[in-house]
């Protein structure tokens, strides 16, 4: 069993338990029915292969025609999918299917404002490891959908030393040269710096991309003079739709949003039964 099934039964075992008394006492289990699932706002969207598999566990024989692809920009009434099945089995995958459908078109829409807020720079916009624990994957799929690029999926594909590992170690040239001695060839290094100071430091050491941790505009354009183009710059830290911008026009390569993730809305999607026998 792969790491998506297994989150999806867990999900379905949260919400189903011993089974849906409702359906149960309501639904006869001979009803056959369609239902459209449809965008009540404008979204991008994302999900749809992970509420298919909602449906699909709860009863293998349901039919699923999807009518838009992950990544879509859908207008506000758009059919994103169509299933047919027994009634009973469709109201109760119903709302586990939403709960992912609607969390991860909600975090690629929220990718796709940031995006677009930027649009004409050549600024890529990364996520983070602020991620619901266990939906990680799916998170940084969505935003991916939303135009996004994904950071560092966990602790071992990117050397990245931050604030504590500097404490740890007693100074940033002493972290960095920690890392080379046990590197793993290919792997990235990047430093987080919060001063102009660990920026010099850690332009002296050689790394693949600085981050400028909590800098405001004016800091982060003396640190890229600081950099003069010898690593790749990420700006991370109070990033927000209506800030992004002065970020962007400085000229780093990368910022850093967590709230795409940690505190997207989600979109509004909704399921409607249709009768057919």
């Amino acid at each position: 069993m792969n790491h998506l099934e297994q989150l999806i039964r867990l999900a379905l075992d949260e919400d189903i338990g011993m089974k849906d008394i409702t359906t149960d006492a309501i639904v006869d289990e001979s009803l056959i029915a369609h239902a459209r699932i449809t965008a009540k706002q404008e979204l991008v969207v994302a999900g749809l292969d992970v509420a298919k598999k909602v449906f699909q566990l709860v009863e293998p024989s349901i039919e699923w025609d999807a009518k838009h692809e992950d990544g879509d920009f859908c207008e506000a009434k758009t059919i994103l999918a169509v299933v047919r099945g027994k009634a009973a089995s469709l109201l109760t995958a119903e709302r586990t299917a939403l709960n992912f459908l609607q969390h991860l078109s909600g975090i690629a829409t929220a990718t796709r404002i940031f995006v677009n807020a930027i649009s004409g720079t050549n600024v890529k916009i990364l996520d983070t490891r602020k991620t619901t624990p266990g939906m990680r994957a799916l998170e940084k799929h969505a935003v991916l959908m939303g135009d996004g690029v994904n950071h560092r999926m966990g602790l071992y594909d990117r050397y990245l030393i931050k604030g504590n590992h500097i404490i740890i170690a007693g100074s940033i040239t002493e972290a960095i040269e920690r890392v080379k001695k046990r590197r793993i060839p290919g792997i990235l290094l990047e430093v987080e710096t919060k001063t102009i100071e660990d920026v010099r430091e850690a332009v002296a050491c050689g790394v693949d991309i600085i981050m400028l941790d909590n800098m405001s505009p004016p800091q982060v354009r003396e640190a890229l003079v600081e950099i003069n183009g010898r690593a790749k710059v990420e700006v991370s830290g109070n990033i927000t739709i209506d800030n992004i911008m002065q970020y962007a026009m400085t000229g780093v390569d990368f910022i850093s949003v967590g709230a795409i993730t940690h505190s997207a809305p989600a979109a509004d999607i909704h399921m409607v039964l249709e009768m057919y026998q």
